[in-house]
């Protein structure tokens, strides 16, 4: 029984999250280490990480709240939608916007 409540509490599912986020941050700091092309600033590893700690931590809501079922995936699908768009608008600007990165 205690085995079962440990699944339930969500506390590897936090740790599997943080870990991809380290490893997506890791990327860039690696790169930066071997090229001139990749020169991220602090503040683009806090934005990054902020951005995808809020993503994860939606999902992990979702994933809690919502058992099964086509409005889960739907919710899923627009929250990594909305992290795509944010990030590719932050990186390169394709909507024009004062936070566009170009």
């Amino acid at each position: 029984m205690k085995n079962q409540e440990t699944l339930n509490s969500g506390k590897p599912r936090m740790i599997i999250i943080l870990s991809i986020i380290a490893s997506i941050l890791a990327i860039p700091l690696i790169a930066m280490q071997f090229t001139n092309e990749v020169d991220w600033k602090p503040t683009d590893f806090a934005i990054a990480g902020t951005l995808l700690l809020s993503t994860g931590l939606a999902i992990e809501l979702v994933i809690r709240n919502l058992k099964t079922g086509t409005l889960r995936t739907v919710i899923l699908v627009v929250i990594l939608l909305a992290l795509f768009l944010i990030w590719v608008e932050l990186a390169v600007g394709i909507f024009g916007t004062p936070f566009a990165g170009s």
